[in-house]
């Protein structure tokens, strides 16, 4: 079958908490349910039963000025490699998840009573929030997101975008910030100079080869939500980021995709497509 070389690995990140920040990386080890460490944790909301998620930023944009951070990683996948997260927490200070008041510090520190997971309850699902933004679905509504079974994640557990998407988004709205951080990839590409913007759309469907051994099915195409616009570290809230994706691409930027083969795959490594 025919391979077109698409791009190269800019750079690499990883989640271990959803919804919080999260790390770079220069190599990570692909395994069955993605990125390994990749949203091992997330919160629980006793109040609700729901997982915590920006999505919902009325309850949890402040996730967003956490930072979550892994040791070494061992084992299979992300639930037999329990490695301790350390989680830094808005005001600088942090705990590790082997605190045995960690519950009750996140709580705090969110305003919520919350219960920080490592093992994926029954039917986990979240509450998104879907923001007055002409061409969106379901604006100014909150819809109930049920996430695949035994993940913490909203869909695919893998999510990349290109270079060349984020610059036409940059150039169609200049004094917005369109810094990687606030689409929250697993994957940057860096594809050729010459291709067009929104250029993964086409790929939905095929394969990418990364690297030596690292192949991954590219399911979706990847809506994207309130997240985007928030705050996070230097970035401020922008509504005007969504807005302008979905004027330029009814909402879509980047792909969603699943592990067929696993590996490592490091930044600079050469991205095929199949």
């Amino acid at each position: 079958m025919a391979r077109t070389l698409v791009g190269v690995v800019t750079s690499l990140w990883r989640y271990p908490v959803k919804s919080m920040l999260g790390e770079q990386l220069e190599t990570a080890k692909v395994i069955p349910t993605g990125i390994l460490g990749d949203r091992s944790f997330a919160l629980w909301d006793r109040e609700t039963s729901r997982i915590a998620s920006a999505k919902n930023p009325k309850k949890w944009a402040k996730l967003l000025g956490f930072h979550a951070e892994l040791g070494e990683m061992t084992g299979q996948n992300s639930q037999e490699a329990m490695a301790r997260v350390t989680i830094t927490l808005p005001d600088g200070s942090s705990a590790t998840s082997d605190n045995r008041d960690i519950d009750s510090i996140l709580s705090q520190a969110v305003g919520r009573d919350v219960q920080l997971l490592s093992v994926v309850p029954e039917s986990p699902s979240l509450d998104q929030y879907w923001p007055d933004i002409e061409g969106a679905l379901n604006r100014e509504t909150i819809t109930q997101l049920f996430m695949p079974s035994g993940t913490f994640f909203d869909s695919c557990p893998i999510h990349a975008i290109t270079t060349a998407t984020l610059d036409k988004l940059q150039t169609l709205y200049p004094e917005g910030q369109f810094n990687p951080c606030r689409f929250r990839p697993n994957i940057l590409i860096e594809p050729p100079s010459s291709e067009p913007a929104f250029m993964e759309d086409a790929w939905v469907g095929g394969k990418l080869l990364i690297g030596d051994r690292v192949c991954l099915s590219i399911d979706t195409a990847c809506p994207r939500c309130v997240v985007t616009t928030l705050a996070q570290g230097d970035l401020p809230n922008d509504l005007n980021i969504l807005r302008t994706t979905t004027k330029q691409n009814k909402t879509i930027a980047g792909i969603r995709m699943s592990v067929i083969q696993t590996g490592t795959i490091r930044c600079g490594d050469s991205i095929w497509l199949e």
